[in-house]
């Protein structure tokens, strides 16, 4: 029921990818999220290219299906990995902040699959005339950078303006996301959230918790003035943030507040000053499964909520 073609496009069972999580999407996560079905992710990040290759050897070893890579296109490293992943045979590139348009003939050139990560119709319409494949409509739901649309707003604006793939991104963590996602007009889903708490993600134990105890107001967002907000889970880095931003903002400390934030988080189990990036879906989120439970179970309930309409 919901072989689209997303499925053709990128070769998967299921229409969904996993979203690229710096410091987290890794070989672990998207081999496996790749293994049951949907498209696994790795984001390069700001990582140094030497990492980017290490990490897509290893997923090469731990899955035969396809993967792809996260380029933020705003990092110095960006020249180096749009190569690498040409050299190394990857079969998708997702990208963010940015244009990715001076790569995309060279990816094309070696049958690389191009997604960007789009916030506004504009972008996505500019996308496509670029030549890309598909476009992930992310709505500011998510966690992480965000834009200003929801994903109910966004994604059939997006479908209306292209006549490539939508996949919805934002506010996905159930099979009922999915089934609306669909109802929208999307062929697919990306979804980050849920998969911060599977059995396969590196992620720190105390970061998964805090994902699992998250209530539906739990998630805020900062950093609105330096044109970069970004969603997190509340706590004292975040309630530093929103003093800065309200008592007189200064670019100087507030980067030194977020300087490694995340990694603070997501290595070191730091869930009071460290960057906890969710979405807003994270008050669904209450359990630790595999990737393989998690997607099967994501899609019976999508399968199941549309059967019931149908009565």
């Amino acid at each position: 029921m919901f072989k689209s073609e997303m499925c053709e496009l990128l070769n998967i069972e299921y229409p969904i990818i996993q979203g690229a999580m710096a410091w987290i999407a890794d070989s672990s996560l998207a081999s496996a999220v790749s293994n049951a079905g949907g498209l696994g992710i790795i984001a390069a990040g700001t990582a140094p290219v030497d990492m980017v290759r290490e990490e897509i050897i290893k997923a090469k070893q731990l899955t035969d299906k396809p993967f792809g890579v996260n380029i933020m296109l705003l990092s110095e490293n960006a020249d180096e990995v749009a190569k690498l992943v040409c050299e190394l045979g990857v079969k998708v590139v997702t990208t963010g902040a940015g244009n990715p348009g001076k790569y995309i003939d060279m990816w094309k050139e070696h049958d690389i699959k191009v997604i960007p990560v789009v916030a506004s119709v504009a972008l996505a319409k500019r996308m496509e005339r670029a030549g890309v494949d598909a476009i992930v409509a992310e709505g500011c739901e998510s966690g992480g950078h965000v834009g200003e649309l929801t994903t109910m707003a966004l994604v059939p604006q997006v479908v209306d303006a292209v006549n490539i793939p939508v996949i919805a991104a934002g506010g996905v963590g159930d099979g009922r996301g999915i089934s609306a996602a669909f109802m929208l007009g999307a062929s697919g889903v990306q979804v980050g959230t849920r998969f911060l708490v599977a059995e396969e993600c590196t992620v720190h134990d105390k970061y998964k918790e805090k994902i699992i105890k998250a209530k539906d107001i739990d998630t805020i967002v900062t950093g609105r003035p330096t044109g970069h907000p970004v969603r997190v889970i509340r706590n004292k880095l975040t309630r530093r943030m929103q003093k800065l931003e309200k008592e007189g903002f200064s670019l100087e400390k507030f980067n030194e507040l977020g300087t490694g934030a995340l990694r603070r988080a997501v290595k070191d189990g730091d869930i009071d000053m460290g960057s906890v990036m969710a979405g807003q879906i994270a008050g669904l989120v209450n359990k630790k499964q595999t990737c393989k439970e998690i997607i099967e179970q994501m899609f019976k309930e999508a399968y199941e909520n549309i059967e019931k309409f149908k009565k």
